[in-house]
């Protein structure tokens, strides 16, 4: 094991910025850390970049949220055409990949922060992210499957809109662990308070709106918003993002939850299934889930 110290120091925030402006200031520039993992395979991959299969390249930075949040924000930055808020247009990570071509990306790339390490004095908050990161990759799995089934070509936007969907909170148990450590809390003492409310107590403010904010400052695809807005649930494509959210939220724990019937009502009539094929394709689709890659401790 390398004992050398992290070449990131974090600085936590213990106490909440007051307004919405203030919280966007805070997030606009701070580090994302990604996944063990996925920092030493770039760090591999670096060392041939010409001979990198793209395909996998885009594979490795799908399972890992943290790393395709640090990929569509690096892209913003750099102003890439069709990542505007004025531009509908969305490019899903492969294809930022090929926009950003693998030199400049690996020379932005390389010796990344580890959330393992980023968080090692705070294991509690290592375990929330993992959390957040778990239940983003489940739903992602869901909303990917329910796109697929409708032949949506869209259906790796779909994935990626969904990976990132909680990605404010990601944010939150990495840069402000005693913050993110009360909303948690509220909501294991308040049965039934939705994440939205949780947040609003602790933080002053809607992290909906937060997360609106942040896509708009960080230049991020136009899909991250029109893909999870409430005002647009009668798409398809927005409904599989909901009901993919709703049924990793609802099975994170097993099949037994009560809300699962209407969950399982209203997949099959996105999908214009009877309810006995539905109930036949959902555990092909959790096995989709349960193949991300694990969310691995230091030194396994």
């Amino acid at each position: 094991m390398d004992d050398s110290p992290p070449l990131f120091t974090p600085l936590f925030l213990e106490t909440p910025r007051h307004g919405l402006l203030a919280w966007v200031e805070f997030f606009r520039r701070v580090e994302i850390p990604v996944q063990a993992h996925t920092a030493l395979r770039l760090d591999e991959l670096a060392q041939d970049e010409d001979g990198v299969d793209m395909n996998e390249l885009a594979a490795l930075i799908n399972a890992d949220p943290l790393m395709v949040l640090r990929l569509l924000r690096h892209a913003g930055s750099l102003g890439h055409k069709g990542r505007n808020t004025a531009d509908p247009k969305t490019v899903d990570s492969l294809e930022t990949l090929i926009l950003l071509g693998t030199g400049p990306f690996f020379r932005a790339s390389v010796g990344l922060p580890q959330a393992q390490d980023w968080l090692a004095s705070r294991p509690e908050a290592l375990a929330g992210l993992q959390r957040v990161l778990e239940l983003g990759q489940r739903a992602a799995s869901f909303a990917h499957g329910f796109a697929a089934q409708l032949d949506d070509p869209k259906a790796p936007l779909i994935h990626e809109a969904t990976l990132l969907h909680h990605f404010v909170e990601m944010l939150m148990w990495l840069h402000a662990p005693a913050l993110a450590g009360r909303i948690d809390a509220l909501q294991a003492a308040t049965p039934g308070l939705r994440t939205r409310q949780a947040c609003h107590s602790v933080l002053g403010i809607d992290v909906l709106e937060l997360r609106l904010a942040l896509i708009k400052a960080w230049r991020l695809p136009d899909v991250l918003a029109q893909l999870t807005d409430d005002d647009h649930a009668h798409r398809p494509q927005v409904r599989c993002v909901m009901l993919g959210l709703r049924l990793a939220r609802h099975t994170r724990e097993g099949w037994n939850h009560p809300g699962l019937t209407q969950d399982v009502q209203d997949i099959a009539t996105l999908l214009n299934l009877g309810l006995e094929p539905t109930l036949r394709l959902l555990p092909k689709l959790e096995l989709g889930a349960a193949d991300a890659p694990a969310f691995a401790s230091e030194g396994e």
